[in-house]
């Protein structure tokens, strides 16, 4: 008698792992990349759907304050059409036009707020001990303005503390609502996210403290992915490291179901797996976090897409540009290699 399965989990799990995207890198020179890069960038960009209309950022000072050696501002700032973002500002205390880096948070409490270097409150203090979370704050000290925003249920764009919207503990938590409302209008939070992105750019162009021409960005976990997209969608972005997001759709996706609405959009794997979306970043300087120990994007397939986005750059003919912080830590920001790297890089 035939093996018959009634399992919709493992129904996915199985067609994830026997499917080979179509625009799978496979090229073997430079030309095959160029060629590949030129098909395979704006198809995967198309699958973010549409991008919200943009607005005029109207920026509203909100406080500054010294902390730590550093000055910080907020202001809010218009990033989209109906929607503001409280965006905050680490200067540090070197003077002239310096390189600016953007912090993307990832799905950890508070938002942007451990992420800038808010240790006031003790489960901040909790993350930025454990994780070091606080690269924004780190990397200011280093010399570099960063630049935040909280992406959508996090930090001041919360909708959990609304008692009329609070989410069902068996409903789906926000990055799915909104995901669900997103495709419903032909965006996803991908293409509202990067959209925002974009608009922090926007604002970090305008301060006289910050070299436009030397932009970087960064992110762990969902920042990670920010980061990534960030990087593919915004040509302004000179270079950028990617945190604890290194592995394979099939493994971290479908059979880990490690993925949420904030990550991912309509036949994105139908077209490509994660080291094709970070090789198509070459020849852009990247840097890659992976933690030994790390309980989500697993060692042995995070490892797996290394390779794969090392043999990218390698045809691509920048294998110099590529690097790798494989530091003995869980789900955390290495932090070995950034201030070194940014240096180099920006």
């Amino acid at each position: 008698m035939n093996f018959r399965n009634l399992s919709p989990q493992q129904m996915f799990m199985r067609l994830a792992e026997e499917h080979v995207p179509e625009l799978r890198f496979c090229a073997a020179d430079r030309a095959g990349f160029e060629s590949w890069k030129k098909e395979a960038l704006p198809r995967v960009i198309a699958t973010l759907g549409d991008f919200p209309a943009k607005a005029p950022l109207d920026p509203e000072p909100i406080a500054e304050w010294e902390h730590d050696g550093l000055t910080k501002k907020r202001w809010l700032v218009d990033v989209s059409r109906h929607i503001s973002a409280v965006l905050q500002v680490n200067f540090p205390p070197q003077g002239g036009r310096r390189p600016a880096i953007l912090c993307w948070h990832g799905h950890r409490i508070g938002g942007k707020e451990p992420v800038m270097g808010n240790d006031a409150i003790p489960a901040y203090r909790e993350l930025i001990a454990r994780d070091h979370y606080d690269y924004g704050h780190r990397m200011a000290k280093e010399g570099y303005v960063t630049l935040a925003i909280d992406w959508f249920g996090y930090g001041d764009r919360d909708d959990g503390d609304k008692p009329n919207w609070r989410i069902k503990p068996e409903s789906k938590d926000w990055c799915d609502v909104y995901y669900l409302h997103a495709t419903m209008l032909g965006m996803t939070p991908l293409s509202i996210f990067v959209a925002h992105g974009m608009a922090a750019v926007d604002f970090a162009c305008a301060l006289p403290q910050v070299d436009p021409q030397r932009l970087g960005v960064m992110g762990m976990s969902g920042g990670g992915t920010l980061a990534l997209w960030s990087a593919l969608c915004d040509r302004r972005l000179k270079a950028a490291e990617i945190i604890c997001y290194s592995d394979l759709f099939a493994a971290f996706g479908f059979r880990d179901i490690n993925y949420c609405g904030m990550e991912v959009a309509p036949g994105l794997y139908k077209l490509v797996d994660v080291p094709d979306l970070q090789g198509l970043l070459a020849p852009l300087p990247l840097l890659v976090d992976i933690g030994i120990h790390d309980t989500c994007f697993k060692v042995e397939t995070a490892l797996e897409c290394y390779r794969r986005v090392k043999r990218i750059y390698e045809t691509a003919g920048a294998a110099e540009r590529l690097e790798l912080d494989l530091f003995p830590g869980a789900h955390a920001w290495g932090g070995n290699r950034s201030a070194a790297f940014f240096q180099r890089a920006l």
